[in-house]
Order: C-alpha cells, then sequence, then structure tokens
C-alpha cells in the first residue's frame, strides 16, 4: 500500500533520507510512468528529480505533496545529505560509483526490496486498475475458443490476444503471451512457433492485459477434440489442486502452506513429480512482484490486499501439459 508520507520509508530503511532509482518504484510512489527519474524522500517533502521530456507533464499530474524539479538540481539538493538509503534493485555498479564520485560527502545506506514490501498490499486505487485488467484478460480468453474452429498458427493466436487487449481497453500485456498447441504445451514457457492446430490438440494460454500499469495473469486450457482418460484425470488434479489453494488463501496463510496444499492434491493423483515451477506469485505494477508461492522461497505470511496468482499445472516432457491459473485478492 502507498505509504502517506516518505517518514513511512525512511523509517523501514533508517536513514534520514532515501533516494528512489527503480522506475517501478517511482510510479509506485508518484503515478508517474517515465524512462529517466529519481525521487528524493526527506522526512517532510518528496521531490521528484526528471529531464525536460517530462517536467510539464509531471508537475501536472504527479500525486500530491510532490515537487518536481529538473533533474540537473538533484546536484544541489544531495550536497545536504549526509546519509542516504539507495535501492540495490535495478542499480548499477557504473551508476553507484557515479553518485559516490559527485556526492562525496554523502554515506549511502544499500537496501533491497525496501519499497517492493510497501507494494505488496495494495490499495484500493490499486485494485480497481488491476480488476479492470483481470476483466479485460477473462474476455480475451473467453474469446478464444471462436478461433479454434479453424487452422490457426501459435503465433498467429498469440498476436490475437494481443488485438483484442488493445481493443478491449487495455495497454497492451503484460508480458509476451504463452500459446502451444500439442506436445508444446509440455514446455510451461513455451514461446510460440508456426505450429499450425490440428484437430485434437490442446492448446494451453496463458496471458494478462496491463491496464494503467496494473497487470492480469491467467492461464485456460482447452480442447479441440475429445480427451483422452489421463488428459481428463490431469485436467481435474489441477483444477482440484488451484481451488483447494483458493480456498485455503486468506491473510497471514504461510506462502509454503498454500504451495504444500497443492501438491498434496496432485500427490493424490500421482502427478506430484510432474509439477515443476512455483504454485503462484504475487502481481501488480510488475507481472512478478511481492511473494513467491513455493516450499522453496522465504517463507512469509501473505498480506491483506495482496494480488497472487494461484497456478498449479502437471507436465510430461514431449507429451502435453496443463495449468490453469487466476489471480485471487487476499481478503
Amino acid at each position: 500500500m502507498r505509504p502517506k508520507r516518505p517518514s513511512a520509508i525512511l523509517d523501514a530503511s533508517g536513514t534520514p533520507a532515501f533516494l528512489v532509482s527503480n522506475l517501478v518504484n517511482i510510479r509506485f510512489l508518484t503515478g508517474l510512468d517515465m524512462s529517466s527519474a529519481l525521487l528524493l524522500l526527506e522526512p517532510k517533502t518528496m521531490t521528484l528529480f526528471t529531464d525536460g521530456r517530462y517536467i510539464e507533464v509531471a508537475s501536472r499530474s504527479v500525486y500530491r505533496g510532490i515537487s518536481v524539479k529538473d533533474g540537473a538540481a538533484i546536484d544541489a539538493a544531495m550536497k545536504r545529505v549526509r546519509i542516504c538509503g539507495i535501492e540495490d534493485e535495478g542499480l548499477s555498479i557504473e551508476r553507484f560509483h557515479r553518485w559516490k564520485a559527485k556526492f562525496k560527502n554523502t554515506k549511502f545506506v544499500h537496501t533491497s526490496g525496501l519499497i517492493a514490501e510497501f507494494r505488496r498490499s495494495k490499495d484500493p486505487e490499486e485494485l480497481a486498475k488491476f480488476r479492470r485488467a483481470q476483466r479485460i484478460t477473462r474476455e480475451m480468453i473467453r474469446r478464444v475458443p471462436s478461433l479454434l474452429k479453424c487452422p490457426i498458427r501459435e503465433i498467429d493466436l498469440a498476436w490475437q490476444l494481443q488485438v483484442w487487449a488493445r481493443e478491449l481497453g487495455a495497454e497492451g500485456l503484460s508480458f509476451d503471451p504463452i500459446v502451444a498447441f500439442g506436445t508444446h504445451t509440455s514446455s510451461p514457457h513455451h514461446k510460440p512457433t508456426g505450429r499450425m492446430l490440428k484437430q485434437g490438440h490442446i492448446v494451453q494460454i496463458d496471458c494478462g492485459a496491463k491496464y494503467r500499469g496494473y497487470c492480469a495473469d491467467q492461464s485456460a486450457v482447452f480442447f479441440t477434440g475429445k480427451p483422452t482418460p489421463i488428459q481428463s484425470r490431469v485436467f481435474t488434479a489441477i483444477c482440484e489442486a488451484k481451488d483447494e489453494a483458493i480456498a485455503k488463501l486468506k491473510p497471514g496463510v504461510s506462502v509454503r502452506d498454500l504451495d504444500s496444499i497443492a501438491r498434496e492434491v496432485l500427490k493424490s493423483y500421482g502427478y506430484e513429480e510432474f509439477f515443476c515451477h512455483a504454485l503462484g506469485h504475487g502481481v501488480g505494477l510488475e507481472i512478478h512482484e511481492g511473494s513467491t508461492l513455493s516450499k522453496k522461497a522465504p517463507d512469509r505470511k501473505l498480506l491483506k490486499g495482496e494480488i497472487i496468482t494461484i497456478e498449479p499445472g502437471v507436465y510430461f516432457p514431449g507429451r502435453f501439459g496443463m495449468r490453469v491459473e487466476e489471480e485471487i485478492i487476499v481478503e
């Protein structure tokens, strides 16, 4: 959830000032999507430094309480900063050394994931944007069967998903869509090819719309012929695993426990060893952010307002695979 005052981030960092350089975090804190900016947080002020391309728009559109200055003014501002927290994520060694050389009187304190922790729990405005992206994605997936009645290539269906996203009001897709036919479905992150759809192919779709910066992420399986007994059994297993995990989802639940719940269902069907990835992940301004639902991940507890995916899958190399996925708001 967006901190109401810069002091919340300063308290978390333990520093009297904090320099935000990660552009996604700057968007989170200012509401602006830019390719060049720095945000200096001090106890009572937030100052956005950017170049001439953004000054006019930024001054008009930035969140209330944030002042906007030309990027060159950062030099004078940093002269009064003796200790300053910085973000390690996305900060190059070259840029860090430039800062050290330019701001010789400033001691930099490294942090990692500090603002990302604030981003985990979404406020009502963020949730509204996400829900719009989610609705658009559901409509995109609802339209898929209309294209499975005639010959089509994976790459053509992937392109159509992008077209639909734009038509439905999204700014684009959250990530390159996964479209897999037949044996290609055994690869969880398959890249669409020129393979032509044939009768009897399983079709795996994984896509998400992006609306005003917020990402959706959904997966669905389609059958173009009567599924074989093992295909029906796998589909039943992954749907049951998804439903069982969602039923246990609430604030305070362990990410490892949720992963284990889904794996126990798959184990009961004899498919646990064929589930090769995490059960899910957080989404928001980035398609992967916040929590990872896995027994191998840090054992954190879910927060109210966090958005996570639940996406169990089963994959038989060289044969076929299936994954079902939806995003859930933790409430």
